[in-house]
């Protein structure tokens, strides 16, 4: 990365983490590019200078929080989505450590961003990056196990939502609780303690 392109990601960044904290305090329709100026410390003609208007760096914004999601993840994606064209289900298992204990690293190292993301799903797209994980990973692995398609979407909602839950419990407590704990509670809400000895693996 030369100079210019440094300086450019450096600002981009800057931009992305004041629109972060705005969102915290207030809906994105009401957030201005005074604000957003203000908050990351540049001018307004450098705000032109990356973006057409407010939504380029919603966008923006949106792609760098699933980026630095990603990151925290060592397992190759190609390798996740082949998965489920074997015939073991018990490779379909995503509650498991290999999962969990990236998952909850990010929200714990990224805690403000993890409930801002919660919180602006509809505008900052994140709905749209559901929809497509479960058209084209989650909704292929509920039918694997048999589930008829008209109950996979309450299916995928009843552990997302119980999941996030604990989540939230977790932060605020400030995750003073280990990683390693969460995802037992996790896993042991998901398959019960009677099952969690059989299952390894553990969606």
């Amino acid at each position: 990365m030369n100079k210019n392109e440094s300086r450019y990601f450096n600002t981009a960044k800057k931009m992305d983490e004041a629109l972060i904290t705005l969102l915290e305090k207030k809906e994105f329709s009401y957030i201005t590019v005074k604000e957003i100026c203000e908050t990351a410390g540049v001018n307004r003609s450098t705000f032109y200078l990356h973006y057409e208007n407010t939504a380029d760096l919603l966008n923006e914004t949106t792609q760098y929080i699933l980026d630095r999601f990603s990151s925290y993840f060592k397992i190759d994606r190609e390798c996740v989505i082949q998965r489920y064209a074997q015939k073991n289900p018990d490779d379909l298992v995503f509650i498991t450590p290999e999962y969990l204990t990236p998952y909850l690293t990010f929200i714990r190292d990224n805690q403000r961003v993890f409930k801002t993301a919660l919180k602006e799903l509809g505008s900052m797209g994140f709905d749209r990056v559901y929809q497509q994980l479960f058209t084209h990973i989650f909704d292929p692995i509920l039918a694997r196990f048999a589930y008829p398609k008209q109950t996979r979407s309450y299916v995928m909602k009843f552990y997302l939502t119980g999941i996030t839950a604990i989540v939230m419990e977790w932060i605020a407590w400030d995750c003073s609780d280990s990683i390693d704990t969460v995802s037992d509670i996790i896993i042991d809400c998901i398959f019960g303690k009677q099952n969690k000895r059989e299952r390894t693996d553990g969606i």
